[in-house]
């Protein structure tokens, strides 16, 4: 398990992007870090790059990260978050789901220029 955070090139979000399994620990310690530098940047547009990723969380986990993790201090609710993931890989859906119901703007991409699009718009 790898990651890496940084500044897009136009300084207009965040790329967090990881690799391995994925789950909702790491999840919430790596979004910390993101939102921090988005502070710091004044930025609050977040590309979640986990094409090379799997989230590995049953339902009640991937629910208690949107509902529970999310309101922790440091988090910016009112981000906006691309979540960039592979053509098939479906690990990642319910993530989206439980987080819209939870009442953050994230939505799930498959194509990378949509998602930067998705993140650069008024």
């Amino acid at each position: 398990m790898s990651y890496t955070i940084s500044k897009s090139e136009n300084v207009k979000f965040i790329i967090l992007k990881a690799t391995g399994n994925y789950h909702r620990k790491l999840a919430l310690n790596h979004n910390l870090e993101a939102h921090a530098l988005g502070k710091k940047l004044e930025i609050n547009r977040y590309l979640v790059d986990m094409t090379e990723c799997k989230n590995v969380e049953s339902p009640t986990e991937k629910y208690k990260f949107a509902y529970e993790d999310m309101k922790t201090d440091g988090i910016d609710r009112t981000a906006r978050v691309a979540l960039l993931v592979t053509p098939g890989d479906h690990s990642h859906d319910f993530i989206e789901t439980v987080s819209r119901n939870a009442g953050l703007d994230v939505t799930l991409f498959t194509n990378r220029e949509l998602a930067e699009k998705h993140l650069s718009a008024n």
